[in-house]
């Protein structure tokens, strides 16, 4: 009996000791475990979500004539006379504004008195200058004396030009203070009234030449690439429905806009209808350009210790350099990748510096 009872205090004894250093064994795993974790960086991260080839994209804008130009005075004044409204057609020679030309008016007449005052003094000058070379001739005066004649002729020649000039510049004035149309067109804007006064070369209005219309929008600096003279472009206009012209791209600015930071381009229209006018709304639709598929990710997934720059790419947690081809920048914040990538790939995008090869990492999120 005794022995039995033994028996079963020695095995209860050792399933204790069992279970103590299970127990003791799974803590320290655990702990293990919750350490290992707790070490492991948290990252933030892009799933790269690629964009197809020839994406359409469409641009807002106006109906413009294919010449139109900036109509200005070139002499400074007020404003008495506007002939001209939003739209009339005018032919060439017509008088399209005036400017007050009294005090033009005056200057010329000053301009023609020193004319007068020149014009004697030239006479007086080329009598004196005849008389006395008689008198050289005769040797009853020295050729130092004579030169002295010579040279106050040509000094009053000298004057009567310049007087002659400067009335002529004035005459110009004159004619100046009417703004006349240098060919027929229609007034597409009118940026001035009577009674303003207005500055040599400030813009009072604008005149299109010709008929032929154009369709002019503003393009996004990443844009600029997928616009060429090969391409077709479908215009639709807003008062027109039903409606789809095909346009060629004429031009594109070379400078881009420094209030919107966009460049502007014309679209020649082929074919355009009889009622299209002037500052109709119209929208241009463009397929970009045929190459290969659109990957944009941020600068600062681009990891880069030699030439060729590289991204982490994070599968399953863990996290690997691979190689990558970068085009353009688009903004100030992303790049554009042409290879390396592929749909679905997740990448880092903060503190790449402080990365290892096969290194686990806990993702914070996937951003698309």
């Amino acid at each position: 009996m005794n022995k039995s009872i033994k028996n079963r205090y020695l095995l209860m004894i050792s399933i204790i000791i069992l279970t103590t250093t299970m127990f003791s064994s799974g803590c320290r795993n655990l702990k293990d475990t919750s350490k290992e974790t707790s070490e492991e960086p948290l990252v933030k991260t892009l799933t790269i979500n690629v964009k197809p080839a020839g994406e359409t994209h469409a641009y807002s804008g106006d109906v413009r004539g294919r010449y139109e130009n900036q109509m200005a005075f070139q002499v400074e004044g007020k404003i008495i006379r506007r002939n001209v409204e939003l739209g009339t057609s005018v032919k060439e020679g017509d008088v399209l504004m005036q400017i007050d030309p009294l005090d033009i008016q005056q200057g010329i007449d000053a301009r023609n008195a020193q004319v007068s005052g020149a014009e004697s003094q030239y006479a007086i000058a080329k009598d004196n200058l005849e008389r006395f070379r008689q008198l050289l001739k005769k040797d009853l005066i020295s050729r130092v004396e004579f030169d002295k004649y010579q040279t106050s002729y040509d000094s009053a020649d000298a004057m009567l030009r310049q007087a002659r000039a400067q009335y002529a510049l004035a005459r110009n004035q004159f004619d100046y203070s009417k703004l006349k149309a240098d060919r027929s067109g229609v007034v597409s804007a009118v940026n001035a009234e009577a009674g303003q006064v207005v500055a040599a070369g400030q813009p009072v209005l604008s005149l299109v030449k010709g008929s032929e219309r154009e369709i002019e929008i503003n393009v996004p600096e990443n844009r600029i690439g997928d616009l060429n003279k090969d391409q077709t472009f479908w215009v639709t206009l807003w008062a027109l429905p039903g409606i789809s012209l095909e346009g060629r791209l004429r031009e594109i600015s070379p400078v881009a806009d420094a209030a919107t930071r966009t460049y502007k381009a014309r679209i020649s229209l082929v074919n355009p209808p009889s009622d299209l006018k002037l500052g109709m709304t119209a929208t241009v639709t463009v397929t970009g350009r045929d190459e290969p598929d659109s990957v944009y990710i941020p600068i600062s997934a681009i990891y880069q210790t030699g030439e060729k720059p590289m991204v982490w790419v994070a599968d399953k947690g863990i996290v690997t350099l691979r190689f990558i081809k970068t085009g353009a920048f688009a903004g100030s914040d992303q790049v554009r990748v042409m290879e390396g990538l592929r749909d679905g790939d997740i990448i880092v995008t903060a503190g790449v510096h402080k990365l290892k090869e096969g290194e686990r990492v806990r993702m914070q999120g996937v951003d698309k």
